[in-house]
């Protein structure tokens, strides 16, 4: 095997620069630790424990439902927490947005509650997939990670769920909105389905795996990324895979509103991969996608979802508060949550 020390020099002469996945430190190149001391059976109780405190933040504010879907790929049954207004219209009366979760080993946290709250009063019905990697949900299931590659059909097919299941959600008015790992699912969602979705929001998001492997180490991130080795080798002996997996080099074919929001101060996503994207979308796609580059907020990568976890207020930073005014005008423009379809007439949100 090529040691690390012959591979760096290797792929910083196709890009430089990058960051960490957010994942521990491989004590064995061939075997995650991670992996080989996971308690699966822990990780479903923790995940048990997880859904009972969202349906007690769920209490009186929302509705909430956990269900299960059969992805497109064919191959899985996706889990997948949906969250409804408390008092719901007619047909086609509500927007969706579809929720992906940071981390490619990770579920949907606990540090969303107040911003899916504030979603639902605003007249949103939100679907939020556990798409394959996630946690919780057994060995299986956390060995069936495809990064970048079936977990975005887990995440797409939620708009078939919403179609088929939710009659009240209008079709023509569904949104993604992704952070980190699930930005860049936002992105080779929108960038792989170019009619199905409204408009997008991608927060800090992944874009380039050349760039991400050649910062943090090929051996170490090509491990966390892909342990089964689905890419079928390493960026060099496989440009086309790493290349469709990256989210910058398909900007062109962006044709619905895009909002991206990065900072300078970011140690998961650094500022020298995501700018890549920022650049790009600001050369080609100016009409369609705006951009913020903020620039040393408190918290970092998780400036904008950091809460109080004893009573799931936001912090309440400037910055915090400047992206999410931000995010929700975006979206509301785009996805008009309180227009009524079934009826015609603007609807209140629910406060």
């Amino acid at each position: 095997m090529i040691g690390r020390a012959a591979l760096f020099p290797l792929l910083t002469s196709i890009v430089l620069a990058g960051p960490a996945f957010g994942v521990q430190t491989p004590t064995d190149s061939r075997r995650p630790a991670d992996e080989r001391v996971r308690d699966f059976d822990k990780d479903v109780r923790d995940q048990a424990e997880t859904d009972s405190k969202w349906r007690a933040a769920s209490e009186g504010c929302m509705e909430m439902q956990k269900i299960t879907y059969r992805s497109k790929a064919g191959d899985l049954d996706i889990p997948a927490f949906v969250f409804q207004p408390l008092h719901l219209r007619g047909p086609k009366g509500h927007p969706a947005l579809i929720w992906v979760h940071e981390n490619i080993r990770g579920h949907l946290y606990e540090h969303y509650i107040p911003y899916i709250r504030e979603a639902t009063s605003r007249g949103y019905v939100v679907i939020a997939p556990e798409y394959r990697g996630s946690i919780g949900y057994g060995k299986a299931f956390y060995d069936a990670i495809d990064y970048g590659g079936a977990e975005v059909d887990d995440v797409v097919t939620a708009v078939d769920v919403l179609r088929s299941r939710y009659p009240h959600v209008d079709p023509s008015r569904i949104g993604v909105i992704g952070w980190s790992h699930g930005g860049m699912i936002t992105l080779l969602s929108i960038f792989r389905n170019q009619t199905i979705f409204k408009a997008a929001v991608a927060m800090v998001p992944v874009t380039n795996l050349f760039q991400r492997l050649a910062w943090k180490g090929v051996e170490r991130q090509h491990q966390a990324i892909d342990p089964q080795n689905r890419y079928g080798g390493l960026p060099w002996e496989r440009h086309d895979v790493y290349k469709e997996r990256s989210p910058v080099y398909s900007v062109d074919k962006l044709q619905i509103p895009l909002l991206v929001h990065v900072t300078r101060n970011d140690d998961d996503v650094n500022i020298e991969e995501d700018m890549q994207l920022v650049d790009a979308l600001r050369a080609r796609k100016p009409l369609l996608a705006e951009t913020r580059v903020y620039d040393s907020p408190p918290g970092g990568h998780a400036f904008d979802r950091r809460v109080d976890p004893r009573t799931w207020q936001p912090e309440n930073t400037r910055e915090q508060r400047d992206s999410w005014n931000r995010v929700w005008t975006f979206l509301d423009w785009n996805l008009d949550p309180f227009h009524d379809g079934s009826s015609g007439v603007p609807s209140q949100p629910q406060r």
